[in-house]
């Protein structure tokens, strides 16, 4: 609805419509809910349980419920939910993304889809950017839940919490104290949250978390070498909080979770050191428009010197690809802007929301060039245990919803990716945000010199200032020119993100300037006269215009621009946005038109004068909406790549839950299956004759072809050791060489039976000896598990090489994409054969090793006895045999 309203105008209006006939439904039913008692209002979940268990659908009750949370919200809140705030809860419910301007109380309204969907008793997760504001979401919203008897969760880094009404968080030391009081006062209530188990987290009616935290915990379950060494129980319903953020910018890069392989060379340093003697424009180019570097002749020449070698092709293709991750390191990534370097570490940064992405890491030995670059230490080399994207992690979900001030721009990719309209709710005021045109300067110092003067000339007034900026090092830079103006400021980028909530929550007090990255504390109300508020100081920044919001630079993303205008203005307050430009600017210098710099120029205005104008500003967001469309064509590349591995992945995770959790009850089954196919491959493959002629050698006895009796039974005896007597008579059943081409079949026939027999009655055997055949089932599931996770992890590595080289088929006029299709394929089926092979080769010995260790340790008792007594009597062997047992 909202991608067709993109189009068709009205489309959104109908649907608003039809939403607020819902809402009239809901609010038929405030008067009688009003009357209830708290008790009868908490039965209502109970009621509301019932219908459901009686087969009645949530639809039917679906206003009644939302009326109900919307009166245990005013209850426990004091917060009544307004009508448009219910509808987009409805959005939500219904599977759409939910765009809401910035201060329409988004959190207030996710209570009313999450407290329906809840009570179908499979599990909500509400996901949000950060760690900070998941908890405080939890803690926060979890009273309304828990008045209405549901269980809520929350999942930190490496911690859960469940909500406990009983709960209060520890006192603070007074070292706590005092530190505190140092900050802005914006203090979260944490009471509530008792710490638990990840487990009893998921385990609550409703979790909350970061996307980061959910996708690893999904990996990690898949991972799991038992049922309850998992944490989740199922993706149910998810509704994602700044649902672009998620889902569009951070969706480039994927979750994976690796393992320290071998130890990184020095190589990398030393590739390091030959990129940074080299000059940009005559030993290597930049194309900025595609993010690409390329080496010149003479490039490649100082490369082959500094090597000592004639030719760098020649050498190996580490090489090769290491001289390339030296120069993109060099050439592209910059610290401060694509990372920052933090207690030795490279940390990756967020292009589009300024935070720092802990535990990510660029891959295919991208993050250790950009180690060696800046000369701290080199991570070990990783090895791949199990990775996926966020879009194929969210689209698992039955159900997947969101919300964000900032969607329309991007109703395209919501709904081709993940099948998601995009509908604009209403705000509950009317809007009276002023959104100034762009000022244009010749250049970057201009630029600054006029921010400065307009932030002093605001800030002497005394009305707040937001002011954004693209980068790490751009933020530093104007801080530098800020202080040098005199003027007090507050700093807020990811390299003190910590802090990110109580700076932006100030951002609104009088006289306030706050500097910030794209992240500008989204999730965190700005309160004109502070939060808390103060209403004399409201009333005062009101009158002086309510916030001012500038934009030093147009990011590439219109949708960015909109989030930082989105900051002023909130519930009808007054406000005031606009945008600093200049023709240095990374944007205009690398998309902006010609024909507007030479005019720029030709006009002669100084460096710090600005013009307006419309046409430059149209020029530049036809350059927005160019990079928007490249950025989602590369997602929607990678996707479609990464689609071919959720195939694979999907497939054998399916297969690996239903041995952990027992839910396959088959595994004997497929073992036996596994076996019995390979002894077919084994006798078909050394039995091939050529049945249509007679070889010369035929009558001296020799073979043609794979004709190898010997080495079949060979093979035989690897999978179960044999006794001289069995080889003998497998011999025995080996075909004769024929022309008779039914008599080879039968033969065939006759000699898979016979083997098949032997391994038959080993198994059995082994169980035997065992006396315990769910033990023996539990051998064999755990066997299973552990082929088919070391069948995987090569399997991600092939997979890997394969994305990396299938571009060259491009230059034999082959679609890469259609080929790595059909080598994937065939990389699945050896996958699918790796692990039956290492299964029907390791089942017999593992069973018998496991028959013997466990009769070792029955008898080690009378074994210590032994010795005890040869070394120091019997009260001695006692107590080395309590040793032993614990």
């Amino acid at each position: 609805m909202g991608f067709l309203s993109k189009f068709f105008p009205d489309g959104n209006a109908r649907v608003i419509k039809s939403l607020k006939k819902d809402v009239e439904r809901m609010n038929a039913f405030e008067d009688v809910l009003k009357a209830l008692s708290d008790d009868a209002l908490k039965e209502k979940t109970a009621e509301f349980r019932t219908r459901l268990a009686s087969g009645e659908k949530l639809e039917t009750m679906l206003n009644e419920a939302f009326a109900v949370c919307r009166e245990a919200a005013r209850r426990t809140l004091g917060q009544r939910h307004y009508d448009v705030q219910l509808m987009g809860g409805l959005m939500l419910h219904k599977g759409g993304i939910a765009e809401m301007r910035t201060g329409e109380g988004k959190t207030l309204t996710a209570t009313v889809a999450v407290y329906a969907n809840a009570l179908v008793g499979k599990g909500v997760h509400l996901i949000t950017v950060n760690d900070y504001l998941a908890k405080r979401d939890a803690a926060w919203m979890g009273r309304v839940f828990h008045f209405l008897g549901l269980t809520v969760g929350c999942i930190q880094h490496e911690s859960g919490y469940v909500f406990d009404s009983n709960f209060r968080a520890p006192e603070q030391t007074q070292e706590e104290k005092e530190a505190n009081a140092e900050k802005s006062g914006y203090k979260v209530q944490m009471d509530f949250l008792r710490p638990g188990s990840r487990k009893d987290a998921y385990a609550a009616d409703i979790t909350y978390g970061t996307n980061n935290e959910f996708g690893f915990d999904y990996l990690r379950d898949n991972m799991a070498q038992t049922a309850e060494a998992m944490v989740q129980r199922g993706l149910h319903f998810a509704i994602v909080d700044e649902v672009d953020s998620i889902l569009i910018d951070e969706a480039r890069t994927p979750l994976i979770i690796s393992a320290p392989a071998e130890e990184s060379s020095d190589t990398y340093y030393r590739f390091a050191e030959i990129a940074k003697s080299l000059v940009k424009d005559e030993d290597y180019n930049i194309d900025e428009k595609l993010r690409t570097s390329t080496y010149t002749e003479k490039g490649l020449q100082k490369i082959e010197a500094a090597l000592g070698v004639s030719n760098l092709y020649e050498t190996g293709l580490a090489n090769i690809h290491h001289a390339e991750q030296a120069l993109r390191a060099q050439a592209l990534f910059t610290n401060d802007k694509e990372y920052v370097v933090r207690n030795g570490e490279v940390v990756i940064v967020d292009e589009f929301t300024g935070r720092m992405m802990e535990g990510r890491r660029y891959s295919d030995g991208l993050h250790q060039a950009i180690e060696a670059k800046e000369g701290v230490k080199i991570q070990r080399e990783s090895k791949t245990l199990a990775t996926i994207t966020f879009q194929n992690y969210f689209r698992l979900y039955t159900k997947l919803s969101g919300m964000t001030g900032t969607a329309v721009t991007e109703a395209e990719e919501f709904a081709k990716i993940y099948n998601l309209d995009v509908t604009q709710i209403p705000t509950h005021r009317d809007n009276k945000r002023n959104d100034l045109s762009d000022k244009i300067f010749r250049n970057e110092q201009g630029k600054w010199m006029a921010v400065v003067r307009e932030v002093k000339e605001r800030h002497e007034k005394g009305q707040p200032v937001l002011i954004g900026t693209v980068s790490i090092d751009k933020n530093q830079l104007l801080s530098k020119a800020l202080t040098a103006a005199g003027i007090q400021h507050k700093m807020l980028n990811a390299k003190n993100h910590e802090q990110e909530a109580e700076i932006i929550a100030q951002a609104g007090r009088r006289g306030a300037v706050t500097l910030a990255t794209n992240m500008a504390g989204r999730g965190v109300d700005i309160l004109l006269g502070g939060n808390p508020q103060d209403a004399d100081e409201a009333k005062a920044v009101r009158e002086l215009g309510g916030l001012l919001v500038i934009g030093t630079e147009r990011h590439e993303s219109r949708r960015i621009d909109n989030q930082l205008r989105g900051r002023a203005g909130r519930q009808g307050d007054p406000g005031e946005t606009q945008f600093f430009v200049s023709l240095d600017d990374d944007l205009m210098r690398i998309f902006g038109s010609d024909r507007i710099k030479s005019m720029m120029k030709s006009l002669g205005i100084p460096d710090d004068e600005a013009i307006v104008s419309s046409m430059v500003t149209r020029s530049l967001e036809k350059a927005q909406q160019r990079v928007e469309g490249h950025h989602f064509d590369t997602r929607k590349h990678v996707l479609q790549y990464d689609d071919v591995l959720n195939k694979h992945r999907l497939a054998v995770y399916t297969e690996r839950r239903g041995l952990v959790t027992g839910e396959r009850a088959d595994a004997h089954e497929e073992v036996m299956r596994m076996i019995e196919a390979e002894v077919e491959r084994v006798v078909h493959f050394h039995t091939t004759i050529d049945t249509h002629a007679v070889p010369k050698e035929f009558a001296e006895g020799e073979a043609e072809g794979d004709w190898n009796p010997k080495e079949m039974v060979e093979t035989f005896n690897t999978i179960v050791t044999l006794s001289e007597e069995e080889k003998i008579g497998l011999y025995a059943c080996i075909p004769e060489l024929s022309k008779d081409k039914e008599k080879l079949l039968n033969d065939r026939t006759r000699l898979i039976e016979e083997t098949l027999s032997i391994v038959r009655a080993r198994v059995v055997k082994a169980t035997e000896d065992f006396g315990d055949e769910e033990k023996v089932r539990r051998l064999e599931r755990s066997l299973l598990l552990r082929s088919i996770d070391g069948a995987w992890m090569r399997h991600l590595d092939d997979m890997t090489y394969l994305r990396r080289t299938i571009g060259l088929q491009g230059y034999a006029q082959r679609d890469p994409l259609v080929e790595y299709k059909k080598e994937s394929f065939r990389l699945y089926a050896a996958l699918r054969e790796d692990i039956a092979k290492e299964v029907v080769y390791n089942v017999i010995k593992m069973l018998s090793q496991a028959f013997a260790a466990q009769k070792f340790l029955s008898s080690a008792p009378d074994l210590l006895k032994q010795a005890a007594k040869m070394f120091g009597g019997q009260n001695g062997a006692s107590g080395q045999s309590g040793s032993m047992g614990g």
